[in-house]
C-alpha cells in the first residue's frame, strides 16, 4: 500500500514532540482512569477491550502518551493531506528535479512516492530524533514524569487552573481521535475504491 502525505505531514510533527517548560501534564500513577482527561460525554469511559486495566499504572501512562502522540500526528497528517490535495504548496524546488508545485498536482499518496529518497530519509531522521529527545528528557512519563508537550507554537498553560486545563486536554484528545479516524479514512479511500462511501468520487482520492 502506498504511504504518502501522511509522512509529509509528519515532518512538521517533530516540534510537537519536543519537550517544553509548561504546566505539568503528567499521568499520576495512582490516578483513576475515570478522572483522566479524555473521558467525556457521550461515551464517558469507553474501553471495550479493557486496555486501561491491561497492565500497571506505568502501562496506562505509556498508553496515554502513545494516544497523545498519535493524536497530534493524525491532526497534522489530516491537515497536511487536505492542504496538499487543495494544491497549496511552498514555492521553489524540493530537489534539483522535483518542484513543490509538481507535487501539489498529484494525489497526496502519489506525492509521497515522488519525494526523492534523500528527502524521505531526512523526514524519517527528524521523526526519530524528536522521538528520542521526548523519551530521554527528564523523568519518564511511565515513572510519573510529564507527558509529551508542544513547543511550537509555544503555548504556556502554567496559568490555567486544573479544571480548565483538563477541559483543554480532553479537547485535544478528542480532536486527535477524530483525526485518527479521518486520516485512516483518507488512506483507505485512496487505496480501496468504495471503502469509504462518503469520499467516493472525490478527485483527491
Amino acid at each position: 500500500m502506498k504511504v504518502s502525505a501522511l509522512f509529509l505531514a509528519l515532518a512538521g510533527s517533530a516540534a510537537a514532540f519536543a519537550p517544553a517548560q509548561q504546566a505539568r501534564t503528567n499521568v499520576a500513577l495512582n490516578a483513576k482512569v475515570e478522572d483522566m482527561p479524555g473521558v467525556t460525554a457521550p461515551f464517558g469511559l469507553y474501553d471495550p477491550l479493557k486496555l486501561a486495566t491491561l497492565g500497571s499504572e506505568s502501562t496506562l501512562a505509556w498508553f496515554r502518551a502513545a494516544e497523545l502522540k498519535h493524536s497530534r500526528v493524525a491532526m497534522l497528517a489530516t491537515t497536511g493531506y487536505l492542504v496538499q490535495a487543495a494544491g497549496i504548496h511552498f514555492p521553489g524546488m524540493l530537489s534539483s528535479d522535483v518542484s513543490f508545485e509538481s507535487l501539489s498536482t498529484m494525489k497526496p499518496l502519489d506525492a509521497w512516492d515522488a519525494v526523492p529518497e534523500g528527502g524521505k530519509q531526512q523526514i524519517y531522521f527528524t521523526i526519530l530524533l524528536a522521538e528520542i529527545i521526548t523519551e530521554c528528557k527528564g523523568v519518564h512519563y511511565t515513572k510519573g514524569g510529564d507527558l509529551p508537550t508542544i513547543v511550537f507554537p509555544p503555548i504556556d498553560f502554567s496559568t490555567v487552573n486544573p479544571e480548565q486545563l483538563k477541559v483543554k486536554q480532553s479537547r485535544e484528545l478528542n480532536n486527535g481521535r477524530l483525526a485518527m479516524i479521518s486520516i485512516m479514512s483518507f488512506v483507505a479511500a485512496a487505496n480501496i475504491p468504495g471503502s469509504v462511501p462518503a469520499l467516493a468520487g472525490n478527485p483527491m482520492f
